[in-house]
């Protein structure tokens, strides 16, 4: 018989694994209830600020307007746009690896229509492609979903979707493996730029010889008033420097007619001077500026993301329309991102048949809004997708009437 110090020995050795397994069972008991009791919406506010910018470095699809310096100064102030929630995934229980994430708001508030949906949140740009983990796709999606349904969604509205990217790929096989399908509501094509190809051949195959001597010749007369300059700002001090120029700018002519410059909203302002400089504080924005002499004749914002740039707002100092600033400052940042090996594609966000734009760039991106089921045959959806179509009728006459008016507006910008 061992001696009995020897069995005590062994019996304190027992009870410590015991305790241990018990540890580590009830842990995980306390985490799983933690991931449990998460709401299944939350304040965009409430989201990791850090897990959300790893996401953004694994995201499989770059979407400049979901990056969380730019999301939440939106969401923080600006115009019609604040107080927005969160749909997020997480990797496990410990709830340490965020891997999808889709800023939303209910579709009363969308649409003003009174159905259990949830809609993509306007990231004040027009791509609201989530972030999803590019190791983990399907399961970002898979919890997505799950989340939505738990906050009493019967269906997920993305609107303005990339079509032909990965992120709608992967809701599409999430949904195709449990017998369901995605729904297109609205689709459209618009300018994107191959910033992989030599610039000047680019536009000369986009605009031939005669349309660049002309753009030569106004360039000309924009020298004669003083030499005309292209520069970028980078660092946070220099952005918000030229930011002050941009917005000047664009609250000088049309858009302050209409009543979309940015100056002319608190909030507005507010947004986008907080989110300028925190983006370049990772490279992640440029503003760019062409100047004759010491006067600044157009500005642009540009976002980044990975291999990406989103062109997302210009502003013009319309003295000097005749002479095309808006049309000069996007051949010198075409050539600006072409010569840049980071980028690969830059998407110019703006709007179908784009009269500036189009002619320049000639790639094309296909962007939609996808009504995502929640369950199969579910009855709710097409009474959705039904409201959806009828508000649309109503409202296409108007939006095409604006669509031509600003287009005559934009012409020369």
């Amino acid at each position: 018989m061992p001696p009995a110090g020897r069995e005590r020995g062994i019996g304190d050795v027992a009870e410590i694994a015991d305790r241990a397994v018990v540890h580590r069972a009830s842990l995980k008991d306390a985490v799983t209830a933690r991931a449990q009791a998460m709401p299944a919406l939350m304040p965009l506010t409430q989201v990791s600020a850090s897990q959300w910018r790893a996401l953004a470095e694994r995201a499989v699809e770059p979407n400049g307007y979901y990056l969380p310096d730019w999301e939440l100064a939106v969401s923080a102030s600006a115009r019609g746009r604040t107080g927005v929630f969160a749909l997020g995934a997480w990797s496990d229980a410990s709830l340490a690896r965020l891997i999808g994430l889709v800023p939303v708001i209910s579709m009363w508030r969308a649409y003003k229509i009174p159905l259990p949906a949830l809609v993509s949140a306007d990231p004040y740009g027009t791509l609201s492609t989530p972030p999803l983990d590019r190791d983990m796709t399907e399961d970002a999606v898979i919890r997505l979903m799950r989340q939505a349904r738990k906050a009493g969604a019967h269906a997920l509205i993305l609107r303005d979707l990339s079509l032909d990217g990965a992120a709608m790929k992967t809701f599409t096989e999430v949904l195709r493996l449990s017998g369901m399908r995605p729904r297109l509501l609205q689709s459209h094509l618009r300018a994107c730029l191959d910033a992989t190809r030599d610039a000047d051949e680019l536009l000369r195959d986009a605009l031939g010889a005669k349309k660049l001597k002309e753009l030569r010749r106004q360039r000309n007369r924009l020298a004669e008033h003083g030499a005309v300059s292209f520069e970028v700002a980078r660092t946070p001090d220099d952005i918000a420097a030229a930011l002050e120029g941009f917005l000047a700018l664009e609250a000088s002519g049309w858009k302050a007619e209409r009543g979309t410059a940015l100056a002319q909203d608190d909030g507005d302002a507010g947004f986008i001077r907080r989110a300028a400089p925190a983006l370049a504080e990772n490279r992640q924005c440029e503003i760019v500026t062409l100047r004759t002499g010491d006067t600044p004749v157009a500005a642009a914002i540009v976002l980044r993301h990975r291999d990406r740039a989103f062109y997302f707002k210009l502003g013009v100092d319309e003295r000097f329309a005749k002479l095309s600033p808006g049309v000069q400052l996007t051949l010198d940042l075409t050539r600006h991102l072409c010569a840049d090996p980071a980028i690969a594609m830059v998407d110019s966000t703006a709007s179908p048949d784009h009269p500036m734009i189009n002619p320049i760039w000639r790639g094309r991106l296909a962007i939609g809004d996808i009504l995502i089921p929640l369950r199969p045959k579910d009855p709710v959806v097409p009474l959705i997708h039904a409201a959806l179509g009828v508000r649309k009728l109503i409202r296409e006459p108007a939006r095409r009437a604006v669509r031509f008016i600003r287009s005559r507006q934009e012409k020369w910008s």
